[in-house]
């Protein structure tokens, strides 16, 4: 068992986008299931709960770590003003496009039309986009000043759970024209 483990971990270090897979296949699901039992649905939706797995693990987690490498590259240093521009940065390039991707991709996954998929992230992209410009720069500045480089994209996943159940609400809910928002 020690020898399956040490190849594991030796594939990790070599690979180490599959750490940030491996934590967003359980956390996203996780994630979405924390929102349903929050919201007292009568049992889980399992098949809902496998998709937020499915992106997050094969979608977020890869293009996270692209722009963690491509950041990491632009500014090396893991000094506050460094971290501070990568987190602003972020908030205007990675942050719109991974929300877009995630209404977008989350409607097809649902079996939903591109048209369909459109409109949600018409709906949703905005009320979302406010909310992460709050809360992922802190995060965001924190992770790159105290967090070691090899555990970034692990420490944003465990964010992420919080995150994640936040997206589950919004990606359940139903967006009205004068922008409140109902729970399906």
């Amino acid at each position: 068992m020690t020898t399956v483990f040490a190849r594991i971990v030796k594939f990790s270090i070599a690979y180490p986008v599959t750490r940030g897979m491996a934590s967003y296949a359980v956390i996203w699901p996780t994630g979405c299931l924390l929102q349903q039992l929050a919201f007292g649905d009568d049992k889980f939706d399992f098949a809902r709960a496998a998709r937020f797995g499915l992106f997050g693990a094969f979608y977020v987690a890869p293009t996270l770590n692209a722009w963690l490498t491509v950041a990491r590259y632009l500014y090396p240093k893991n000094d506050l003003r460094s971290a501070i521009i990568k987190a602003l940065l972020e908030q205007v390039t990675y942050s719109p496009c991974a929300m877009v991707s995630f209404y977008f991709g989350m409607s097809l996954l649902e079996g939903k039309t591109v048209e369909e998929a459109k409109k949600e992230v018409e709906k949703k992209f905005l009320p979302t986009y406010q909310v992460g410009v709050a809360v992922w720069p802190l995060l965001q500045v924190f992770n790159y000043t105290m967090i070691p480089e090899k555990n970034r994209i692990p420490f944003v996943s465990l964010c992420s759970l919080a995150w994640s159940s936040f997206l589950a609400y919004m990606n359940h809910c139903s967006v009205k024209k004068d922008n409140t928002l109902t729970i399906k």
